[in-house]
C-alpha cells in the first residue's frame, strides 16, 4: 500500500505540472498540444545537469536540475509561439510536429554527446543515479520526492495567479474574448507569449520528474509514454481550473501506479489479469473521460484561434 501510494503522488505530481501548464497556456488562447515534446527536452536538460554535476551540494544540484528543465521547456515551447502567435499557424499540427522532433532530436543529441565521451558508445540513455538520490527523500521506507512538494506550490501559485493576479486575468481575458481585451489596452501577444512560455517551464518540470518516478537511467528514445496526452485529459477533466485538475491528476496517477504495483495486492493477482490490462489502464481511463468530460466542456472561448486583430 505504501508503494502504490508513492507512485500515485509521484505520477500526479507529472500530470499535474504539466496539466497546469496546458491549462495556462488554453486560458491565453492558445493549445499546447506539443507538452510531450516539451516534456522530453524538458528532461534532457535535468538529466544532464543531474549526470554533471552532482559534485555540487545537493541543494544547489537540485536547484539546477530544476531550472535547467524549465529553461529548456520554455526555449522549446518557442516554436509554438512563433508558429501559432506571430504566423498564425494551425497549433494542433504545430504541437504534434514539436512532439515528433523532440524525441528524434533529443535521441541524436544523446547519442551524439555518448559517442564524443566514447566512441563504442551509441545509445541513447543517460545515467543519472547520484543526481537522482538528491531528489529522493526517505521517510520510514517511503521514498518522498521533491517534486511532490514542487507540484503542490505549483497548484496554489497557478490559482493565485489565474485569479488573484491583474496579468493571469488579463491573460485569461485574451483566452475568452481578445478582441474586447485589446479594445481596453491589453497586448493579445504578449499574454499568449506568457501564457505559452509558462506552459513551457511546467511541462518541462514535468518531464524531469517523469524520468525520476523510478529510475536511474534514462533512453530518450522511449519518450515520456504519452504523458503529454494524459496530462491534456486531466486538464479536460480538471475543467481548466488548478483544483480540480489536481484532484483529477490524483485519481489519473492512481490508475497508472496500480499498473506498477499490482503484483503487492494478492487480490489483484489472484484475478490473473495480464499485465498488459494494467499498462492500458490510465488510457483506457482517459478515454472514457474523455467520452463524457467533453461534453460539459467549460474550455476558454478562443482556444485555438489564431488572433486576428480586424475581426469583431
Amino acid at each position: 500500500m505504501l508503494l502504490l501510494i508513492q507512485y500515485t503522488l509521484i505520477f500526479a505530481s507529472v500530470l499535474l505540472l504539466v496539466a497546469l501548464g496546458g491549462c495556462i497556456s488554453e486560458h491565453s488562447g492558445i493549445i499546447n498540444l506539443g507538452l510531450e515534446g516539451i516534456m522530453v527536452v524538458g528532461a534532457l536538460g535535468g538529466a544532464l545537469v543531474m549526470r554533471n554535476f552532482y559534485t555540487l551540494p545537493p541543494a544547489l544540484m537540485v536547484i539546477l536540475a530544476l531550472l535547467a528543465a524549465a529553461l529548456l521547456g520554455m526555449l522549446y515551447s518557442c516554436l509554438l509561439g512563433v508558429a501559432s502567435i506571430h504566423f498564425k499557424a494551425d497549433q494542433t499540427l504545430v504541437g504534434t510536429a514539436m512532439n515528433l522532433l523532440a524525441t528524434a532530436a533529443c535521441t541524436v543529441f544523446v547519442k551524439a554527446i555518448n559517442t564524443a565521451a566514447n566512441p563504442d558508445d551509441h545509445s541513447s540513455e543517460i545515467e543519472y543515479v547520484a543526481g537522482r538520490k538528491m531528489f529522493i527523500v526517505n521517510i520510514n521506507g517511503f521514498e518522498f520526492n521533491w517534486f511532490m512538494l514542487v507540484a503542490i506550490i505549483a497548484v496554489v501559485l497557478v490559482y493565485i495567479f489565474l485569479y488573484k493576479n491583474k496579468l493571469g486575468l488579463r491573460l485569461m481575458a485574451c483566452g475568452e474574448h481578445p478582441q474586447a481585451a485589446d479594445s481596453v489596452g491589453i497586448s493579445v501577444v504578449k499574454m499568449r507569449w506568457t501564457g505559452v512560455l509558462i506552459s513551457g517551464a511546467l511541462a518541462g518540470l514535468g518531464g524531469l520528474c517523469y524520468i525520476l518516478a523510478g529510475v536511474s537511467l534514462w533512453k530518450f528514445e522511449n519518450g515520456v509514454a504519452g504523458f503529454g496526452f494524459l496530462a491534456l485529459a486531466v486538464m479536460i477533466f480538471g475543467q481548466w481550473k488548478p483544483g480540480r485538475i489536481a484532484v483529477a491528476a490524483l485519481i489519473f496517477g492512481l490508475f497508472r501506479a496500480l499498473s506498477n504495483t499490482y503484483v503487492g495486492f494478492p487480490f489483484l493477482k489472484a484475478l490473473n489479469i495480464p499485465s498488459n490490462v494494467y499498462n492500458m489502464m490510465p488510457y483506457i481511463v482517459c478515454l472514457i473521460v474523455l467520452a463524457f468530460a467533453s461534453k460539459n466542456s467549460a474550455a476558454p472561448k478562443a482556444e485555438g484561434i489564431p488572433y486576428d486583430k480586424g475581426q469583431r
